[in-house]
């Protein structure tokens, strides 16, 4: 335990001092932790046998390239970037407009009901932030909502990618952990539509507390509200075709996005949002996205290495049941660890950080790894708008440089409560989490 702690007290001190990509730096500990626990040591530094770690980190690097299921990574970040490129923020800002404008605080509910429809598609809680601000920003600024409120609800909004199918993050704990994409993608949805639900709360109880945050807006006919439902309808039943075919079984989670990808094209096509070069830009910073995916999902597979070779899990394990504490104190003590851990991380770094560490010690206390995946994630969102280092404030504070970034941490305040509710709900009854995988699967 002594050498794994040592391990991750410089990791910490490479990403967060020496400022070194989480990538290099988690690569970096594991290869030459791996390489001390075979016998290495600084007197016989130049003569030791490195044919140990340099076969380990190739087998990583090779096994990772050649997994068939990690495909599933660039087919969904492509169909983010086509289905975003094609206008889809816009138009599905307007349908939630058209239906929840007229409602005190209700353009900041149709901004979060937005997000999670868009953050369903994108996949990316920083793009969905970022794209968002420039949608919803402007007409909640009109109607005389205040910055707190408006900027809030984007950025709460914003988090519900990493949860809500098809999320990449998820994709990311299943590959470290072994466990079912499809039973992980169908126990999101749930507690997804259950963080939107939480966030319109939060919402009316702002504005219950000041009416002046959140004004109403105008209401529209029904005609309206069916027009701006007929705007989204492709998207929507991409999504369907997409999410129903996983949880149905009709293709699994790989061939899913790849139909993904091929309707969000054809999208695009028909909406004649593409031309050569937006393509060309799309497939580059699909190309740049995913490579940084590969590249930090290495580096955590190689430092997972080190840190089970040097028996950490194990003697965690062996921990807890010599202090005979219940499994669920555990439980609360590792989601103490990540809400602190938010406060200095982003959401993927502490969980390729942690994940390694603490999922076969739950395992081994009987808990099932689908929900812990819910509950990991769902902590980790809570990360994106914690300070001081909430990304998706900053992502707002970068695209919206008139408003402060304490103007935003105030107002999402009420929203990480609803966050918090949430996750004790989750964590204390897990068939909202495992009720639909339950249903499908089991």
């Amino acid at each position: 335990m002594t050498i794994a702690l040592t391990g991750f007290a410089i990791l910490l001190v490479l990403i967060v001092v020496a400022r070194i990509p989480i990538a290099f730096a988690m690569g970096l500990v594991g290869f030459f932790g791996f390489a001390h626990l075979q016998g290495l040591g600084f007197d016989n530094f130049t003569t030791f046998n490195w044919n140990a770690p340099l076969t380990m980190s190739a087998r990583r690097l090779i096994d990772t390239a050649q997994e068939y299921s990690l495909s599933v990574i660039p087919l969904f970040i492509l169909m983010g970037n086509l289905v975003t490129r094609s206008g889809l923020s816009q138009q599905l800002y307007a349908a939630s407009h058209a239906f929840l404008g007229h409602k005190k605080g209700g353009l900041s509910m149709a901004t979060v009901v937005a997000c999670g429809g868009f953050s369903a598609i994108c996949g990316s809680s920083l793009a969905t932030s970022a794209t968002m601000a420039r949608v919803a920003m402007p007409p909640m600024r009109q109607y005389g909502y205040a910055d707190s409120l408006a900027t809030a609800s984007i950025a709460a909004g914003g988090t519900l990618g990493i949860l809500i199918p098809p999320s990449v993050i998820l994709v990311i704990y299943g590959l470290l952990t072994e466990t079912s994409i499809r039973e992980l993608f169908a126990a999101g949805f749930i507690p997804g539509m259950l963080g939107i639900l939480l966030y319109l709360a939060a919402v009316r109880y702002v504005v219950w507390r000041d009416p002046s945050a959140g004004p109403c807006g105008e209401k529209q006919s029904w005609a309206e509200r069916l027009q701006a439902l007929k705007a989204v309808r492709g998207v929507l039943g991409l999504f369907t075709l997409v999410m129903g075919g996983i949880y149905l079984g009709v293709f699994t989670p790989t061939e899913a996005a790849g139909i993904g990808a091929g309707g969000a094209f054809v999208i695009a096509l028909s909406r004649r949002s593409l031309s050569l070069g937006s393509l060309f830009d799309i497939l580059a910073d699909t190309a740049r996205t995913s490579a940084m995916l590969f590249a930090v999902l290495i580096g955590a597979l190689i430092f997972s290495n080190f840190i089970n070779r040097a028996g950490l899990p194990a003697d965690l394990l062996a921990l807890v049941s010599s202090m005979e504490i219940a499994p669920m104190l555990v439980i609360v003590m590792i989601l103490a660890i990540y809400i602190v851990l938010g406060m200095v991380f982003e959401s993927l770094s502490m969980l390729l950080l942690t994940v390694p560490i603490f999922f076969p010690l739950v395992q081994s206390l009987g808990f099932d790894l689908v929900w812990f995946g819910i509950v990991v994630v769902v902590v980790t969102e809570i990360s994106l708008i914690t300070p001081p280092v909430g990304m998706n404030v900053f992502v707002l504070s970068a695209v919206l440089p008139e408003v402060r970034a304490g103007t935003i941490f105030k107002g999402v305040t009420p929203f990480w409560c609803a966050d918090i509710v949430r996750l004790v709900l989750i964590t204390l009854v897990a068939s909202i989490s495992l009720a639909l995988p339950t249903l499908l699967y089991r």
